[in-house]
């Protein structure tokens, strides 16, 4: 019976216990690092260097295994499974903000409005998006306009699903030049979409007054833009590997399942931020 007709059980492996550890780190790091602790840094920095080694070992095994060619059919349909529904926890993670961005601006402002619960804010309050900040002395912000930098960004993911697409063809037709070329042009969009979104926070803090504290705008405004970078910077790092496997020769037209998970991630990305531009920066 040769690989492909079995389903292929790893090893036991020492590499799940030390993910566990660096979690626990970097929570006990960052319960410290709020709570003004010296040791939190240190923690929080003690827990990602494991998390590093873990990650660059867990799955340097797997790409050994996987070019070794231990995996068949079974185990392909279980890295898809496994890859669609971390994605769709990661659907559910942004889905919790747009609810609460859904509940603020359709349902909170108007009931507080209401005659009922005037008192509970200040006298004049209004219900209108984004919500204005209590009267002096707390000073306004200015909420972020869609038609400058978003617009630029979105047209940069944009264009950065059209070149990871076009790497994929070209992995398809056995053109390995294209590939590369693909992801180091998906590689230059995704980096200029972060330059451009910190420049803006920048911007943000600096001359709009718009921060983290600026009413639940400002807090939600960050947190979505916030993790939408995180994961940029995760789909950024997911498509520099799957890019030095290319040069490395890992993958067939018939056999490249890391990288159409790092192209779904990488889509994933570009549908959360049309979302999230809609949502937060236009309406």
């Amino acid at each position: 019976m040769n690989h492909a007709d079995r389903y292929y059980v790893p090893p036991p492996s020492h590499y799940p216990i030390l993910g566990a550890a660096a979690l626990l780190l970097l929570a006990l790091g960052a319960a410290l690092w709020v709570n003004g602790s010296a040791s939190g840094p240190w923690v929080s920095a003690g827990g990602a260097a494991v998390l590093g080694y873990m990650l660059f070992g867990w799955f340097g095994t797997v790409v050994r295994e996987s070019t070794g060619g231990r995996y068949g059919a079974g185990v392909d349909r279980s890295f898809r499974w496994g890859m669609a529904w971390f994605i769709f926890s990661e659907v559910m993670f942004f889905a919790a903000f747009f609810g609460a961005l859904f509940y603020v601006r359709v349902l909170g402002l108007p009931d507080l409005s209401s005659a009922e619960h005037q008192e509970l804010l200040w006298k004049g309050f209004e219900a209108q998006w984004p919500e204005r900040v209590a009267p002096a002395p707390v000073d306004p912000y200015t909420p972020m306009q869609a038609w400058g930098i978003p617009a630029l960004n979105t047209v940069l993911l944009l264009s950065s699903a059209v070149t990871v697409t076009w790497a994929h063809w070209g992995l398809l037709a056995g053109r390995r030049a294209r590939v590369s070329l693909g992801l180091v042009l998906t590689l230059l969009l995704g980096a200029a979409f972060l330059g451009l979104q910190a420049y803006e926070y920048g911007h943000a803090y600096r001359e709009l007054n718009l921060t983290l504290s600026s009413a639940v705008y400002g807090s939600l405004f960050f947190f979505l833009t916030g993790f939408h970078g995180l994961h940029v910077t995760v789909g950024a790092i997911m498509l520099a590997v799957i890019l030095a496997r290319v040069m490395a020769g890992h993958f067939r037209p018939d056999d490249h399942f890391a990288f159409e998970a790092a192209a779904w991630y990488w889509h994933f990305v570009d549908v959360v931020w049309l979302f999230l531009f809609v949502t937060v920066y236009w309406i």
